[in-house]
């Protein structure tokens, strides 16, 4: 568990190269404050633009999935993760874990819920983070105050305080695939064989059968 403190004294010179442009994140972060934080926080921010309380929950999540799941960061597919959101905390599972739509070894579910799940390949043996209700209460009734209590919190607070954390064994998602492409009979652009749709007798990519079938 990682407990960070904006006052902590940290030899940070080496690591702070970089942190003016990393923290411009509109809730007044200082330079000062931006150097006090691990170097793989810094560089999570400078990757994702901005600091903001929605990287800080997939930061925090991410590392105690990879603590309780014992691993590193995927070098391929053998580490996979399934995020219940599309929001910026989704940004930290993607540069910490290296779970990656381009790899294939990242996949969303629309559950709208902070919750990532991290599992190992072929076992499934995986480790379910959950966002607690109760990380979120008692803060401040306006946006910037209670965005800044809020980053202060996911910061500060010990690990179980924010989230739960159960072990558990998953049916895994296939593996990624590779798929020949085919050339769209209308724009002639390749697509991908299981993304081509047809109609009125010609093989299309998605865009130009919205717009055949829209002319319907």
């Amino acid at each position: 568990m990682r407990v960070f403190r904006k006052g902590r004294k940290r030899n940070m010179a080496s690591e702070g190269k970089g942190a003016a442009s990393a923290s411009q994140e509109g809730a007044s972060l200082t330079v000062k404050e931006a150097i006090s934080y691990p170097k793989d926080l810094q560089k999570l921010i400078a990757f994702h633009g901005h600091l903001c309380p929605g990287l800080l929950i997939g930061y925090r999540a991410t590392l105690l999935g990879l603590k309780r799941l014992k691993v590193k960061a995927a070098q391929d597919e053998e580490l996979i993760s399934i995020v219940e959101n599309k929001s910026c905390s989704v940004d930290a599972v993607q540069f910490l874990a290296s779970c990656t739509f381009g790899k294939g070894n990242l996949f969303y579910r629309p559950y709208g819920k902070q919750v990532f799940t991290f599992a190992r390949r072929p076992s499934g043996e995986a480790v379910r983070v959950a966002l607690r209700a109760e990380a979120e209460e008692d803060l401040p009734a306006g946006r910037a105050a209670r965005r800044r209590k809020f980053t202060a919190r996911l910061l500060s607070a010990k690990d179980t305080d924010l989230f739960k954390a159960r072990g558990l064994t998953i049916i895994l998602p296939s593996p990624a695939q590779v798929f020949p492409s085919l050339p769209c009979q209308a724009c002639k652009e390749p697509v991908m064989e299981t993304a081509a749709r047809m109609a009125h007798g010609k093989l299309l990519c998605q865009s130009c059968f919205e717009a055949r079938t829209s002319e319907d």
